[in-house]
């Protein structure tokens, strides 16, 4: 059962919303962003890494009000490269859409650094710590401009879905409270309903 069975969203939450989305993969958040009404564009790696590209891209897109990172996709089967490549990613996306477009905006814009999973690899556990530090290290730097970072650290039983739901609610303006924070999924068993 997801949240959006359970109509703990409401139609059009996300209307006039738009989202980039980096990392690769995030299928199910892209999807479920779209549904509440979210406009989503992707910003492939290699625009990422790109600093003119990036810049270019973000300008062609703005307004933003929200970056999604998904890492996991670039941290690929963990090692060294997969840790180095993922954080790089994260941390250029984030830079070239706050400095493009969330900070000019003067308006509440959000930065969602999507962790790869624990058993993703060698090197799961340090990314996502380090995308904790980014998130919260961003939370700080960039409160005077209104624009908060969270970190998401999915559990290995932690659906797609699920995923997708707390994106959704974090770009949601229910996610304005949130700044600085780690959200580890798959910690701790919840039921929903009764």
């Amino acid at each position: 059962m997801t949240f959006r069975d359970l109509a703990m969203f409401r139609d059009g939450l996300l209307d006039g919303r738009r989202v980039a989305i980096a990392g690769g993969g995030g299928v199910a958040i892209l999807e479920q962003l779209a549904a509440l009404g979210a406009t989503v564009d992707s910003i492939g790696d290699a625009v990422v890494f790109d600093e003119h590209a990036a810049a270019g891209w973000v300008a062609e897109h703005a307004p933003l009000h929200a970056l999604v990172v998904c890492a996991g996709a670039s941290f690929g089967s963990g090692g060294e490269a997969g840790l180095g490549t993922a954080l790089e990613l994260a941390w250029r996306s984030a830079r070239a859409v706050a400095t493009g477009a969330l900070i000019e905006a003067e308006r509440p814009g959000k930065l969602v650094f999507v962790a790869p999973r624990p058993e993703a690899g060698p090197y799961a556990e340090p990314a996502r710590a380090a995308l904790e530090n980014l998130a919260r290290t961003l939370s700080v730097e960039w409160a005077r401009f209104t624009v908060t970072a969270v970190a998401i650290a999915p559990g290995a039983t932690t659906t797609d879905d699920q995923l997708a739901e707390l994106v959704c609610f974090l770009v949601s303006g229910a996610g304005d409270y949130f700044s600085g924070c780690r959200f580890d999924l798959g910690a701790i068993p919840v039921a929903l309903g009764g």
